[in-house]
C-alpha cells in the first residue's frame, strides 16, 4: 500500500466509506478524440459519471485532463466521439453552450473574478443576468453561498483584498449560484500558496459529501483519497486506469499508474 501524507491519513480516518451510485449516468463521454494541429491531446477517452459521484482525474502534466474537462463544458469541441449530458448529445452544438453552462459549473486554476466587483457582487452577477433574479434575491443567494464556503464576512471585500484561497472560494460560490447539476474543477489549488490549499479542498470535499456531482482535476492525492468515489488515471491522452478510490490507492493499479503514484507520493 502506498504511504499517506498527513492530510491523506486524517482524511481516511474522518471520511465515511463511499460507494459508486447505480443507475443512469449524468454524464457519458464516449470515444473522445481531440487534437490541436498535428498534436493529438485526447485518444478515444470514455468515462461515465453518475449523480452524486465525485470522480478525480489524475496523471502527469500534459496528459489531457484539463482538455477533457473543456470538451465537457464545450470550451473545446471534440474532434471525434460524443459527450452525453442527461442523455442529450451535447458534443458539437456550440449554440447550446450558454444553456449547458448553467447546469455544468466550472472552476478554473485562476480565479477569474471581476476586480471591480465585491465578492458578493461577483456571485450575484450571473443569477441576475441569466436567471433573472432581483438584486435583493441575488444578494441573499450570495450571502448564503459565502456562508457555505466559510467566508461570510468577506461579502463586501474586493478580490485584491482577499487571499488566493478566499478568492477561489468566491469562485466556487459563483459557480454554485447557478445551481449546477455537475461541477468541474480544473486544478483549483494549483495557483495557491501551500497554506491556502487546505481551505479550498475542505470546501470541495464538503460539497462532494453533500452529493454534488463533480469531476476534479488535481495533483492533491490527499483530497483524492478523501473525497473521490473513483480515480481516473490519464497518461499521454488516454484513460489508462479507472478504479474505486480504495482499490486505486490500495495498490491494485496497473504499472503506469503505480509509477505515477510512487513519484508523486514520495
Amino acid at each position: 500500500m502506498f504511504p499517506l501524507s498527513p492530510l491523506s491519513a486524517e482524511a481516511v480516518m474522518t471520511s465515511p466509506p463511499r460507494t459508486t451510485p447505480a443507475g443512469k449516468p449524468l454524464l457519458e463521454i464516449v470515444g473522445i478524440d481531440k487534437s490541436f494541429g498535428s498534436t493529438q491531446i485526447l485518444k478515444c477517452c470514455s468515462l461515465e459519471v453518475h449523480p452524486r459521484e465525485t470522480v478525480v482525474l489524475i496523471g502527469p502534466s500534459g496528459s489531457g485532463k484539463s482538455t477533457l474537462l473543456r470538451c465537457v463544458n464545450l470550451l473545446e469541441p471534440a474532434d471525434e466521439g460524443n459527450v452525453f449530458f442527461r442523455g442529450e448529445d451535447i458534443t458539437r452544438d456550440l449554440r447550446n453552450a450558454p444553456r449547458l453552462r448553467r447546469e455544468i459549473g466550472m472552476v478554473f486554476q485562476n480565479f477569474e473574478l471581476f476586480q471591480h466587483l465585491s465578492a458578493a457582487e461577483n456571485i450575484m452577477l450571473a443569477p441576475m443576468k441569466v436567471l433573472g433574479l432581483s438584486r435583493a434575491d441575488a444578494h441573499d443567494v450570495a450571502l448564503d453561498l459565502l456562508k457555505k464556503v466559510h467566508i461570510p464576512a468577506k461579502a463586501d471585500s474586493y478580490p485584491d483584498e482577499l487571499s488566493g484561497g478566499q478568492q477561489q472560494r468566491v469562485a466556487i460560490a459563483r459557480a454554485l449560484a447557478m445551481k449546477p447539476a455537475l461541477m468541474l474543477y480544473d486544478e483549483p489549488t494549483s495557483a495557491l500558496d501551500p497554506e491556502m490549499i487546505r481551505e479550498v479542498l475542505d470546501v470541495m470535499a464538503e460539497l462532494s459529501a453533500e452529493g454534488m456531482t463533480s469531476i476534479v482535476v488535481t495533483h492533491e492525492m490527499g483530497f483524492a483519497r478523501r473525497a473521490a468515489d473513483r480515480i481516473v488515471f490519464m497518461e499521454a491522452g488516454e484513460i489508462v486506469e479507472t478504479a474505486k478510490s480504495d482499490a486505486f490507492f490500495g495498490g491494485t493499479v496497473n504499472a503506469r499508474a503505480q509509477r505515477f503514484l510512487e513519484q508523486i507520493l514520495h
